[in-house]
């Protein structure tokens, strides 16, 4: 049974699942594939003859989600958009209450501070997610992370990104602003979401990239289809014998510095420990 969303930190969300709120025979797909989460798209994936249908269709799902579903995050179109105005308007006025809104394009914590006192006076409980996808969005990250009005997660978007910077989508051109997200959530200790891998083919590809995505400091990768999902959740699970390395490591810390398997354990790789076990879903003290 998946934990309620107060109860399941979003760091042990390790693959989420992209799905066109116009397929909404595809939803269940995201359960079936052993996601960890449900993203119901209705930017990127859906036509703009096709937004109004979209968004019915999201907030019908999302208004009769039992207790115990799968955590459901809800990409709108940016809200500086009439798309995303009316996404925005539609959800307030609903009875639909996503665990995540993730902001596309998101440029500044002001419109994170703005969406989520809509969301607080309209009784929701959503909490934000930030998707990075360009230059402005890097530009303005010190501010994101650090205002007020924090949000739940980053989310980076290569495509956008690649795009808006002229850039190949490919892993080396984005590496140095791939780092900079890493960085900047690293500060605030954010959940850091990487974006999908997009050669549905390419399952070799995609382990590569999700490797060298959790070596970098990510958290969790998206996935644009349910293939994709096993890799992810294979590559970002902590093993058996990493989770009791991670177990003995903090017995070990608590009686001052010491080592396990030859490896100096003090403060900062007890740190390191108590993230393994978080993303393997167990709760440590801080």
């Amino acid at each position: 049974m998946t934990l309620p969303k107060l109860q399941q930190s979003i760091l042990s969300l390790k693959s989420w699942l992209f799905t066109p709120a116009t397929k909404s025979d595809r939803f269940a797909r995201a359960a079936e594939a052993h996601a960890d989460a449900l993203i119901v798209d209705l930017e990127d994936a859906v036509a703009p003859s096709a937004k109004k249908e979209a968004r019915e269709a999201a907030l019908r799902y999302l208004a009769v989600t039992p207790a115990d579903h799968l955590p459901c995050a809800l990409r709108i179109n940016s809200p500086d958009t009439m798309f995303g105005f009316d996404d925005l308007q539609a959800l307030l006025s609903s009875p639909a209450d996503p665990d995540y809104l993730i902001l596309p394009k998101c440029g500044s914590s002001a419109l994170i501070g703005l969406v989520g006192n809509l969301l607080r006076e309209s009784g929701k409980t959503a909490q934000i997610i930030a998707l990075i996808e360009s230059a402005k969005g890097v530009g303005a990250l010190d501010e994101i992370v650090r205002g007020d009005a924090k949000p739940a997660a980053l989310l980076f978007g290569a495509a956008d990104m690649a795009a808006d910077l002229g850039a190949e989508t490919a892993w080396e051109p984005l590496l140095w602003v791939r780092s900079r997200v890493v960085q900047s959530a690293a500060s605030t200790g954010m959940a850091l979401l990487d974006s999908p891998y997009f050669n549905i083919g390419d399952t070799e590809g995609l382990k590569q990239e999700t490797k060298a995505s959790e070596s970098l400091g990510f958290h969790g990768k998206c996935a644009i289809h349910p293939a994709q999902i096993a890799i992810i959740n294979e590559v970002l699970t902590p093993s058996e014998q990493q989770v009791a390395e991670a177990r003995q490591i903090l017995v070990v810390n608590q009686k001052g510095v010491g080592s396990v398997d030859h490896q100096m354990v003090d403060e900062a790789v007890a740190r390191k420990a108590r993230l393994v076990l978080e993303r393997a879903g167990i709760a440590v003290e801080k």
